[in-house]
């Protein structure tokens, strides 16, 4: 079927903060009280107009509160969509979203599922239950979810980043760096984006151990040819004091980025302190 995708732009914090639970009382929601912030991105129209030059549609108004991170408002929003267009995979999906936001994940989930119900081709509601997985830590249910949004539309590199992100928490480097390579020949600035756009589709960029992490999205980018953004996650790795950071001098996928001045200062061995007895 075919849906209209219409969000409105809005910048999203990243990962590490709590969310307040607005209007949530279920078990659902008082069981997972801690979830990060989502980024979201889509393909937009942008809504110029202001509510004093026109009448907002009902989902211009609930993506108007999700700019606002005004949740339970859009939630309110898109559910009255939702009974009134019950067949509507974009109206669902946005549903779980206000909903997600809310770390109602149980909820977000059951509208996931239904948008994808009712459009099997939509890949964005079948991301989104990735990354309820993803947060539950269920790294390999969310691998499957992401794999089959990848299937639905294979050319969207915020799947691949979210593949890569999970493969990663799942222990399976090679794989993430796989991922992490196909998003970027999807969109070279994918990673460079410091601000997201509202919309259909989430990402979670938290991960464990952010050494390993910067040091494998280093060597995605080395071998991409982009040695600019390789010697930065490369230094980020060695910010986060990463314990094998001089790997880098026998991996292949490096070299060109060994000759980059600021590595060699990064890989120098620290000075010895003579002062100290």
């Amino acid at each position: 079927m075919n849906c209209s995708r219409v969000a409105l732009p809005v910048s999203v914090l990243l990962v590490s903060l709590t969310l307040p639970t607005i209007g949530q009382t279920s078990d659902d929601t008082r069981k997972e009280s801690f979830v990060p912030p989502m980024q979201t991105q889509s393909q937009v129209s942008n809504v110029t107009a202001t509510p004093a030059e026109r009448q907002l549609s009902g989902e211009e108004m609930g993506d108007l509160y999700m700019a606002r991170k005004q949740y339970r408002e859009a939630m309110e929003q898109y559910q009255l969509l939702s009974q009134q267009n019950p067949h509507n995979a974009v109206y669902l999906n946005k549903l779980g979203i206000a909903l997600h936001q809310q770390t109602a994940l149980g909820a977000a989930l059951k509208y996931y599922e239904r948008a994808v119900k009712t459009d099997p081709k939509y890949a964005d509601a079948e991301n989104n239950i990735g990354t309820i997985w993803y947060q539950r830590k269920k790294y390999s249910k969310a691998v499957r979810a992401y794999q089959k949004a990848i299937k639905m539309n294979t050319e969207m590199p915020v799947l691949y980043s979210n593949l890569g992100y999970a493969y990663f928490s799942e222990g399976k480097y090679e794989d993430s760096i796989a991922a992490f390579r196909t998003a970027l020949a999807k969109d070279p600035q994918f990673f460079e984006r410091g601000s997201s756009r509202t919309g259909s589709i989430l990402q979670d960029r938290s991960v464990p151990d952010r050494g390993r992490f910067y040091f494998l999205l280093a060597k995605s980018f080395a071998e991409a040819g982009n040695i600019e953004r390789s010697v930065f996650y490369l230094r980020k790795a060695k910010e986060e004091n990463y314990d094998k950071f001089n790997d880098v001098k026998k991996d292949p996928a490096f070299a060109a980025v060994l000759k980059d001045p600021v590595v060699i200062e990064l890989l120098a061995p620290k000075p010895v302190d003579s002062t100290q007895p």
